[in-house]
């Protein structure tokens, strides 16, 4: 009888998956602990020299003192105005060092941090407002127009708050605030791709548990010297995420705004030339760009690229290490409601493209079977379950949505097809709502997009089902073309046809002038329907399998 090799980190009397890395020392749950308090309690005295953020656009710095003074300072104004433990407080404002302040104030008192998209419409941002309870919102002159009426508001540009941010005394009021770990930290919205959007609920246990992880990194970073260019968005989870790890490594955080926001990936790089930052943590678009045939970065102080949110082409990440052999890029995988599942640590990890590396300290999984519900092994295809301090409390307000994601122990499901091998590395498959139903097969639109993108010919793709008469369900493809292209549908399709199984093969192709994607790089899958009217498409007979 085969036997699972030990390094793959499963164990049959448990049907799990555990974490390969050493456990990471977390404080006891029961013990009462704000996120900024256990940040605090990991930072030097003195404080870094350095700065902890950069604004990309202007040059500004905002010193590790000043976060901290000035997050004191905005907490205890924000108590005198009645805001406190369990107040939800909506933030509606572009990415800037201010907004890195906030989240510590809010964070602070108690507070439930909910970011949210400041590019929303305003009927959009009265229903996120209302799913997350908010009592209190914070925002720009432009955005506060978009606000609900009735919502009490906070502009991060008027006086009034550039006041808050310097007062003096000595904080014994907030010293007096009790925040227990389990309390909500922060509501963020799940993307919505596959389904309508919910609120997610993450406690401070969870923050905590990610700050703990990246502190136990920190023997290998170089504090003063690490730049991080950010370009997640701060209302993303990622972008939340990321702001939490450089604080507590110490490392100088570049946040993309401004110009540098609106002049896109172009501008995203020109800005990591400009800082010699030694990090970027980006999704795949940012490091497709660095490969593309017009690029002209060099990237000479890069030493790091973190790379999640989608799936990145095998041929991209095999076409970066050539142009910058000495750069890791380390693939990771998580999501709002599971926090940091997966990632690549060492240089020996990064080298095993299509993985998104070893599960992560704390964290456990399980691949069940989809059909039984039965605990799968090594290399075998099932929908990923995970249970760990950073997993969410549950989404706001929505029993129907928890039943649905919570098995009865406790497990939180992914809804992502995925198998780990037997060096205990993820391999991400697909979304278990996205796989095409052809003719009784299940088909991965993911597999098809990545194999379209090894095309020299193709920027981007996205396959997507069509209803057919026959086999249910075909995919399609929907390609980007390189500009001058000539490739032809006959030519798309074979390209695929020569590497996939039959029934995998793409029956129909439409070139588009772009494929519709959320901040994070994920294919916005439910507006590709807008580039095909059902019933307008002249789809093709099936062939036999």
């Amino acid at each position: 009888m085969a036997t699972t090799p030990a390094r793959s980190g499963y164990c049959a009397a448990t049907g799990a998956f555990r974490s390969l890395r050493p456990a990471v020392p977390l404080p006891p749950p029961d013990a009462p602990l704000s996120l900024p308090a256990f940040v605090a309690s990991l930072l030097p005295s003195p404080l870094p020299a350095h700065p902890a953020f950069l604004d990309a656009a202007t040059g500004e710095s905002l010193s590790f003192p000043a976060l901290l003074s000035r997050a004191r300072a905005l907490a205890r104004a924000l108590l005198r105005r009645g805001l406190g433990r369990g107040d939800v407080a909506f933030v509606l404002a572009p990415a800037g060092l201010d907004v890195p302040v906030l989240y510590l104030a809010l964070l602070t008192l108690g507070a439930v941090v909910c970011p949210a998209n400041p590019a929303l419409t305003a009927a959009e941002v009265t229903h996120l407002a209302a799913l997350s309870g908010a009592s209190v919102a914070f925002a720009v002159s432009p955005t506060a127009a978009k606000l609900p009426p009735g919502l009490p508001a906070v502009l991060l540009d008027s006086d009034e708050f550039r006041a808050s941010l310097q007062s003096n005394e000595d904080g014994e009021d907030i010293a007096s605030v009790v925040v227990r770990q389990s309390d909500t930290a922060a509501i963020q919205f799940s993307s919505g791709t596959t389904g309508r959007v919910k609120a997610a609920a993450l406690p401070h246990r969870g923050f905590i548990a990610m700050a703990a992880g990246a502190r136990a990194l920190f023997e290998r970073s170089s504090p003063g010297r690490e730049r991080t260019l950010l370009t997640a968005p701060l209302f993303h989870s990622m972008g939340f995420a990321v702001v939490l790890r450089g604080v507590v490594r110490e490392q100088t955080t570049v946040v993309v705004t401004g110009a540098v926001a609106r002049d896109g990936v172009k501008g995203v790089l020109a800005a990591a030339e400009r800082w010699a930052v030694t990090e970027i943590t980006a999704a795949p678009p940012v490091v497709m760009a660095t490969v593309a045939k017009d690029a002209t970065c060099s990237l000479r102080a890069l030493e790091r690229v973190m790379c999640g949110g989608a799936p990145l082409p095998v041929s991209a990440a095999e076409r970066f290490r050539r142009r910058f052999p000495g750069v890791d890029l380390c693939m990771g995988y998580g999501s709002t409601e599971g926090g940091g599942i997966s990632r690549m640590m060492s240089r020996e990890e990064c080298a095993l493209m299509g993985s998104a590396g070893r599960i992560s300290e704390n964290v456990e999984v399980k691949i069940i079977d989809t059909a039984t519900g039965k605990p799968l092994g090594v290399c075998q295809n099932g929908e990923l379950l995970v249970r760990g301090p950073a997993v969410m409390s549950g989404y706001v307000g929505d029993d129907e949505a928890n039943a649905a994601t919570f098995d009865s122990e406790g497990w939180l499901k992914t809804g992502d097809l995925c198998y780990i091998d037997q060096d205990g590395f993820l391999f991400v498959v697909d979304r278990l709502k996205e796989l095409i139903k052809y003719k009784g097969y299940q088909v991965p639109p993911a597999e098809l997009e990545l194999v379209l993108q090894s095309l020299p010919e193709v920027v981007d793709a996205a396959v997507m089902p069509y209803p057919h008469e026959e086999a249910g369900q075909i995919p399609i493809a929907l390609v980007v073309r390189q500009p001058g292209s000539k490739v032809t549908e006959e030519q798309v399709m074979d390209h695929v046809a020569k590497r996939v199984a039959p029934y995998k093969r793409i029956r129909k192709v439409l070139f588009v002038d772009s494929i519709p994607k959320s901040p994070a790089g994920k294919i916005l899958r439910r507006q590709l329907t807008n580039y095909v009217q059902f019933g307008a498409l002249k789809t093709p007979r099936c062939c036999a399998t």
